[in-house]
C-alpha cells in the first residue's frame, strides 16, 4: 500500500469514507463489518467518519461505534487512524442542521471519544461552518481540544481558503487537513486543493466520485475518464482516483464504500500511473 502523512502519520494514500454504512440505504451490519474488514486486510490505514452519520434520530454516532466494532474485531484495527467530526447534527428526519458553538463542540468530541473508545482521537475535525457562531470561536474550541489532549490532531472540513489561512493561524500551524468535496463533477475547491498543497496540510476529497447515487455513472457522464479506462483496462472510479492522487501528494482520497470489491477497486487505484497527457486530458473535463 502507498502512503501518504497526515499531520505526523503515515497514512495509507486511499482512507475509506464509512458514511455509507451508516445514513439511508446502508447494508445491514455484516457486510459493513466485511467491508472495513476488506480495507483493513487490504492495507488501508485511514477511515473517514462524523457523529452525524446516522439515520434515525436516536442513533447519533452509529457509523463511529460500528467503526469501533470493527477495529476491535481487528488484528490490525489498531493501526487506523480514525478521523472523525463534529458541528453537523442529523434531526432524523433526513435534513442537516449545524452547531458550531465551542460548547457543543467540546460535547460533541466528549460523545465522540466514549463511542470509539479511545482516550483520544486520532483526528478530530470541523464538520462545517455554522453562519450562526463565529469561525474564530469554532475553530477555537478544536485548539482547546488539542491542548487539553483530548484529540491529536486537528482539521476542518467544508472550508474556503480565507477560513484555512483564519484555522491555520488559530492552531498555531497545527492544522493538519481539510476536507472538502472534490470529484470530476465538482471542481470548485480547487483553489482550496492549492492552498493545501502550499501549505503543506492533507487534503481529503470527499465524494471524490461523485457521490454515492452517481459513482457507478462516473464513466457514461464523463468520457475522458471512460477513454483512459477503457486503455488501461480499469474501472472509470479507479482512474478518478489516479488522477486525484497524481495532482499532489497532499491529496489522500476517501471514496466512500459499503461493499468489499468497491473498497477494493478504490485501493488499486494507488498501483495506477497516468501518463501526463491522461492527467491533462482528464484536467480539462
Amino acid at each position: 500500500m502507498h502512503t501518504r502523512r497526515i499531520g505526523d502519520a503515515e497514512v495509507s494514500a486511499i482512507g475509506l469514507g464509512a458514511m455509507p454504512m451508516s445514513i439511508e440505504g446502508r447494508p445491514d451490519e455484516a457486510r459493513s463489518l466485511a467491508t472495513i474488514h476488506a480495507a483493513l486486510d487490504a492495507g488501508v490505514t485511514l477511515i473517514d467518519t462524523a457523529d452525524a452519520y446516522h439515520r434515525d434520530a436516536h442513533e447519533v454516532g452509529h457509523n463511529e461505534t460500528l467503526i469501533a466494532k470493527a477495529l476491535a474485531s481487528h488484528d490490525r484495527g489498531k493501526d487506523v487512524l480514525v478521523a472523525t467530526k463534529g458541528g453537523h447534527l442529523r434531526p432524523g428526519d433526513g435534513s442537516w442542521t449545524l452547531d458550531g458553538s465551542p460548547r457543543y463542540l467540546k460535547d460533541a468530541c466528549e460523545a465522540s471519544l466514549r463511542r470509539l473508545g479511545v482516550e483520544a482521537i486520532g483526528l478530530y475535525q470541523f464538520h462545517r461552518p455554522d453562519p450562526r457562531v463565529p469561525y474564530a470561536e469554532s475553530v477555537g474550541a478544536v485548539r482547546d481540544l488539542l491542548d487539553e489532549g483530548k484529540i491529536r490532531m486537528a482539521g476542518i472540513s467544508n472550508a474556503n481558503p480565507d477560513q484555512i489561512r483564519q484555522a491555520n493561524e488559530i492552531l498555531g500551524d497545527r492544522l493538519v487537513s481539510v476536507q472538502n468535496q472534490f470529484s470530476p463533477a465538482f471542481r470548485s475547491s480547487e483553489p482550496e486543493l492549492r492552498l493545501c498543497d502550499e501549505l503543506g496540510v492533507a487534503f481529503l476529497p470527499w465524494s471524490p466520485l461523485g457521490g454515492i447515487s452517481r459513482a457507478g455513472e462516473l464513466g457514461s457522464a464523463y468520457a475522458p475518464f471512460a477513454r483512459v479506462a477503457e486503455a488501461h483496462g480499469v474501472s472509470p472510479q479507479r482512474v478518478c482516483l489516479a488522477w486525484m492522487l497524481a495532482k499532489s501528494p497532499v491529496v489522500v482520497p476517501i471514496p466512500g464504500s459499503s461493499r468489499p470489491e468497491t473498497i477494493l477497486d478504490s485501493i488499486a487505484a494507488t498501483e495506477l500511473a497516468l501518463t501526463a497527457e491522461e492527467i491533462a486530458e482528464l484536467d480539462a473535463v
